[in-house]
């Protein structure tokens, strides 16, 4: 009888390998950014009040009033590193609080639809269907207009429709899981429906919530960059990417720097962040598969 000896690793040059090297390059580049926010602002200091008109319009690498800018300075002679540094910790911030109060109330309302059904789904899920007959981003541009500028506000304006997303998701999850064997010897022995949903439910819906909880953190980074754009997002005294691109957008043709490296800064983080939710996903959908 022969004996088949398979190899203990998988060559270098495999593509699988090759995918997994590969899907790593989200996590570094998000992972960078985090960094950043974090520990930046504590390095590279900026005052948003402070505009050293003698400083204005440098190109990358001049030498300023106060040191070297590095990536330039904008048409009021501030710091365009320092913005894009402290605009990575307000994107952070503002996304983190926006997606976790949107997730609260979205797996609360999807767990409470899901699983009691009846009368309660139907109010629920008719609710949920009525906000998605108004457009979100216009629906978040009338709240944020409506009141005075501030990050409560946009986190607010924000939350109102991204909630709806983990709803959906939650009920579809529970409404599946409820039927499920151990849900149902789980109820025939008495336990609690609190019980239930917190031990029998709720774990098997974190994949997908968190999956769905990355690719709305792309879309909350890239909703208030365009409320800050558009001059209805955060004050003037808050630094944001949308900002710093809304100053610099007429000085396109003499300082590109200005609106283009906050851009691409901004283009990394969503496209990080949204590659890295589809990896989610797609684990997600292996395991449920198997």
């Amino acid at each position: 009888m022969t004996t088949t000896v398979l190899p203990d690793r998988v060559p270098l040059s495999s593509p699988a390998r090759r995918r997994r090297r590969g899907g790593l390059v989200p996590r570094i580049v998000l992972g960078l950014f985090v960094l950043v926010a974090v520990v930046g602002p504590l390095l590279v200091h900026y005052d948003p009040v402070h505009t050293p008109l003698a400083d204005r319009l440098l190109p990358p690498g001049s030498a300023t009033s106060t040191g070297t800018a590095w990536l330039g300075t904008d048409g009021l002679g501030r710091d365009v590193l320092a913005q894009i540094v402290h605009g990575a910790r307000t994107s952070m911030l503002i996304g983190a609080a926006t997606v976790l109060t949107s997730c609260l109330v979205g797996v609360c309302v999807g767990v409470v639809a899901g699983y009691a059904r009846g009368w309660a789904d139907a109010i629920l899920a008719r609710g949920i269907d009525v906000l998605l007959a108004f457009p979100g981003i216009l629906l978040v541009i009338v709240i944020a207009g409506a009141f005075e500028r501030s990050v409560l506000v946009v986190v607010a304006a924000l939350s109102v429709t991204g909630w709806i997303s983990f709803a959906r998701v939650t009920r579809a999850v529970t409404l599946s899981l409820r039927e499920r064997a151990w849900v149902d010897a789980a109820r025939v022995m008495g336990v609690p429906r609190r019980s239930i949903i917190v031990r029998h439910v709720l774990p098997f819906a974190a994949g997908p919530v968190v999956a769905m909880a990355t690719l709305e953190f792309a879309l909350v980074v890239l909703a208030e960059a365009g409320l800050s754009f558009l001059g209805i997002g955060l004050p003037s005294d808050a630094v944001s990417w949308g900002q710093t691109i809304a100053n610099g957008k007429q000085y396109l043709e003499t300082a590109w720097w200005i609106s283009a490296l906050p851009g691409i800064a901004l283009s990394l983080l969503i496209i990080s962040v949204g590659i890295l939710g589809d990896q989610l996903t797609a684990r997600h959908g292996r395991g449920r598969s198997v």
